[in-house]
């Protein structure tokens, strides 16, 4: 095996943007008084505006932003108040960055608006869409964690159309899928239930590359574990939330600074391993065109012992509005049936986070009646499967070109 770096592939470089393009740089407020920041790269006769977010990432630079302009479309990239620290990313606030970007791009004059979700950006605006589509009194009155959200102050204009491309089924149902179950002690990054752990041979674990195969009763068991956690770490933020309010209550009362600090007082919890879905490891668990490994490179047993991955560091708030797959409100499935607008599913082919399963449930729950569905090869970041092939950013573009010539205005060929 190759000594390449463990997350070798990660990040991919833009290509040229045509020579037309103008590039400027926004700054909004949201209505629950945030700012946040967007860029907006146009070409001349752009009438569509294409807008691509993410809730922990900043897209200013996706290689998708050269491919689209050059197909007749502006484009515009935001961050979220959480952009590249996402220690305290609530979805619901993201919503808010999400619709102060839609209010920008209505009042800017473009005639079709489109977003595309790649990644965990396809929940973000699925979860947006469903939102949007609501009377502002029926929309989420507060966050998992008991905040209020203010979402019923927020002008959420809808978008005209949806591209999705490899979207996985939301933070939350991610870390489900790969959270380690085999921990302990949530204090000990080391311990383990020897029964549970998933890179071990007596499991089913083969040495990389082999592919582990995983009998069907320690999978059952492994999903189940992987519930069973993230509901003891649910427990624990709800705990955390709790005392807070405690805190802040009785301040209200005594006024004391000592209740002051104690409801002021973070609490951050710390999630080991989190880089253990099976199907990264075992090529047979819904089998797909993927290369062996996970989003994080090509060693998940190693990698799920260091300090990257989902969710690790994280408030009791964050943690249940954005990493709990049993109790967040971003969820793509759950969402799905909201998102009406004309919509382009973009699969692809070796995608190491969303999984064929996954994209099965996820178009299935969709509601738009104009839907349509493309395959392409490709890896989940858009790099090439194969050295020489067309890179999957390329072939899905090529995708996106066709169908929103067929829908939307495109600035004619410069």
């Amino acid at each position: 095996m190759t000594s390449a770096r463990l997350g070798a592939g990660r990040y991919l470089a833009a290509g040229e943007r045509p020579a037309a393009t103008v590039t400027s740089v926004h700054e909004l407020s949201t209505a629950d008084g945030a700012t946040v920041r967007g860029v907006l790269a146009t070409v001349p006769g752009a009438r569509t505006v294409v807008c691509l977010m993410h809730p922990r990432q900043d897209l200013t630079h996706h290689p998708l932003v050269p491919l689209l302009l050059r197909a007749g479309v502006a484009v515009w990239t935001q961050h979220t108040r959480s952009v590249n620290n996402d220690l305290t990313l609530v979805h619901e606030q993201a919503l808010h960055d999400v619709a102060a970007g839609q209010v920008f791009l209505r009042d800017k004059g473009f005639e079709s608006v489109v977003v595309v979700g790649h990644s965990g950006g396809g929940t973000l605006y699925a979860f947006y869409l469903q939102q949007a589509a609501l009377a502002p009194a029926d929309r989420i009155t507060t966050t998992p964690g008991g905040r209020p959200t203010k979402l019923a102050d927020a002008e959420m204009p809808p978008a005209d159309g949806a591209i999705f491309l490899a979207p996985h089924p939301g933070q939350g149902a991610l870390l489900l899928n790969c959270i380690d179950p085999s921990v302990a002690d949530e204090a000990d990054p080391l311990s383990v239930v020897p029964e549970l752990d998933p890179f071990t041979p007596d499991n089913g674990f083969a040495e990389p590359p082999r592919s582990s195969a995983y009998p069907a009763e320690f999978v059952r068991r492994y999903r189940e574990a992987q519930r069973a956690r993230v509901a003891r770490i649910d427990a624990v933020a709800r705990e955390h939330l709790a005392r807070a309010a405690e805190a802040r209550a009785a301040f209200k009362k005594t006024g004391s600074a000592t209740d002051r600090r104690r409801s002021l007082a973070p609490r951050i919890i710390t999630v080991f391993r989190t880089d253990a879905d099976l199907r990264t490891v075992d090529l047979t668990l819904d089998p797909s065109e993927r290369p062996y490994g996970s989003l994080f490179g090509t060693r998940p047993d190693l990698i799920n012992y260091g300090r990257t991955g989902f969710g690790r560091l994280t408030t009791p708030e964050a943690w249940l509005s954005t990493w709990s797959g049993l109790s967040t409100n971003a969820d793509f499935v759950r969402c799905a049936p909201a998102v009406t607008a004309p919509t382009l599913f973009v699969e692809v082919t070796g995608d190491q986070g969303a999984f064929p399963a996954d994209s099965r449930r996820m178009i299935a729950a969709l509601g738009a009646s104009d839907r349509t569905v493309a395959v392409v090869r490709g890896l989940h970041f858009g790099n090439a499967i194969a050295e020489g092939e067309p890179t999957g950013n390329e072939l899905a573009a090529a995708e996106m070109a066709g169908w929103l010539d067929k829908r939307f205005p495109l600035a004619p060929p410069g």
